[in-house]
């Protein structure tokens, strides 16, 4: 049986990223939905976080499929789209970034540091990223997420019988996912998109 990364429809290893660091929307959106399949082996009270990245990826994919030319890559639709005077898609970026991002400090933690436990990992990446965007109406339905997560070796046993091939795998995908952040993060800085 094929562990989780060896599963997965499109990894960010295979996101292209062309030039001016723009990337293509079709295969991210094919990747970040199958990351969402990530939060499966975390239990139910990951269920609101896989949800809220997949009602970002739909805004994006609506946003693409009215002028697939013109909004090929990422960078694209959110510039064609402030152009128009609107902004559903920007904001559904926005959202989905700061989760990717929190998502992978939360399994960077985890991954370079084998004795902490997922719990401490996703609570110091909450704080670190998505935290000071919530109200503190959120913030309690992250809170039980992250007491919920699984322990370590649970974890890491649904992902794939071998622990270093899966932690070898989740190494190549984290640092695609995390390039692929940090491009966006400059991207929306640089725009001024953040403050939409």
């Amino acid at each position: 049986m094929p562990d989780f990364f060896e599963s997965m429809q499109r990894s960010y290893v295979d996101v292209p990223v062309g030039a001016n660091d723009y990337i293509d929307v079709q295969e991210f959106l094919e990747a970040t939905e199958s990351l969402t399949k990530l939060f499966d082996s975390m239990g139910a009270a990951f269920g609101p976080v896989k949800s809220d990245l997949l009602g970002n990826v739909a805004k994006l994919r609506t946003r693409y499929t009215e002028n697939p030319t013109k909004n090929k890559t990422l960078q694209e639709l959110v510039i064609t789209e402030r152009a128009e005077g609107k902004k559903t898609a920007t904001e559904g970026l926005l959202w989905l970034k700061r989760g990717l991002e929190f998502t992978s400090k939360g399994l960077r933690r985890n991954l370079n540091d084998k004795n902490e436990e997922l719990n401490v990992s996703f609570t110091k990446a909450y704080e670190e990223t998505l935290s000071k965007h919530h109200s503190f109406m959120v913030r309690p339905v992250f809170s039980l997420a992250m007491k919920a997560c699984p322990y370590r070796k649970e974890f890491y046993a649904k992902l794939g019988s071998d622990e270093a091939k899966v932690q070898a795998e989740e190494e190549k995908w984290l640092a695609a996912l995390e390039r692929i952040v940090a491009i966006l993060n400059a991207f929306y800085k640089q725009g001024g998109y953040e403050k939409l």
